[in-house]
């Protein structure tokens, strides 16, 4: 696995000349990438959500498109429009946004639940029906979207449906006072976000995607796996667990991480890394709870405290 080793630490290092001091961040972005999977970009305004999202875009030889969702938004805005066309007296398809590899939905919570709806089925099934015609989406393709968790006015709540299509939900935070200095020295004269250029073509991301399915996940990880999702589902503070969706993506995301660390096998490490990122957005905690400031982070830490830890080989 040195290859997709290599091909993290090469996008990575691309991805730090412009978001400085996030290293974990971005390589559950990467994460994201390898998997095929979509990205949750959720944080207050002003650090880095949009530029690590167009970073990512730039270093990838792929198609990108952003989208500003905004309340007035219509779904024909996201996904294309049939238009007749006089001449040749037929309709024709105008795609929308959507079709590209790389689409960074930007504030996507400023759309109204209609609009947000028409993602799902792209977002899942790698297509756009309009007009009762199927169009397929470009390969890889992976949303990249963005919000802010504080500002509530003028916004609407991603549906548990919506989130569920997340692979991840990834958090920056501030950065700390020596990479502050750093963000205010690299942008002096110019952002640098203008000097980065593409790393990978679409080919060799979708060709590591393919090379990531390979890692060997252990029968004693897999069950690992869905008996942590299980317990999502029977907590008492849980209104909604985790569902199959969830699991499969600590799976997927597993692989990755191995991979991106030289290894062939998946790691217990590597299920208890990722289970907050990947398992607390799908959960929906009942009132009382919340009540009690009771989050889903927590109670995933929870869970994995109470879940043993499988022991023995974990290679093939």
């Amino acid at each position: 696995m040195t290859d997709i080793k290599a091909f993290g630490e090469k996008l990575l290092e691309n991805l730090e000349k412009v978001i400085i001091g996030k290293h974990s961040a971005l390589e559950m972005v990467v994460i994201g990438l390898l998997c095929q999977g979509h990205v949750l970009i959720e944080d207050v305004p002003g650090v880095g959500k949009t530029v690590m999202a167009r970073a990512m875009s730039k270093s990838l030889g792929c198609t990108f498109n952003r989208v500003q969702f905004t309340p007035d938004m219509l779904p024909s805005d996201v996904t294309g429009v049939s238009i007749f066309n006089q001449e040749s007296r037929k309709f024709e398809f105008r795609p929308g946004p959507i079709f590209g590899q790389v689409i960074l939905a930007d504030e996507i919570n400023r759309a109204t639940p209609k609009t947000q709806a028409a993602l799902l089925e792209a977002m899942d099934e790698r297509q756009v029906t309009v007009d009762g015609v199927t169009h397929p989406l470009p390969r890889p393709f992976m949303v990249l979207a963005t919000q802010n968790p504080i500002e509530y006015e003028g916004t609407f709540p991603l549906p548990e449906a919506q989130l569920d299509r997340f692979l991840l939900r990834v958090r920056l935070g501030y950065p700390n006072l020596a990479d502050e200095v750093a963000v205010l020295e690299g942008q002096q004269l110019r952002h640098p976000i203008e000097g980065i250029s593409p790393v990978f073509s679409a080919e060799e991301v979708l060709e590591a995607a393919q090379t990531v399915k390979a890692v060997y996940v252990a029968p004693a990880i897999k069950r690992y796996i869905v008996e942590l999702t299980h317990r999502t589902r029977s907590n008492a503070d849980v209104y909604l667990g985790a569902s199959p969706r969830g699991s499969l993506g600590l799976f997927r995301a597993g692989q990755a991480r191995a991979a991106l660390n030289g290894r062939d096998h998946v790691l217990p490490d590597d299920i208890k890394a990722l289970a907050p990122p990947i398992l607390a957005h799908r959960i929906i905690v009942n009132p009382a709870a919340r009540l009690r400031e009771v989050t889903a982070e927590r109670i995933v830490q929870e869970i994995l405290l109470g879940v043993p830890v499988p022991g023995g080989s974990f290679s093939a």
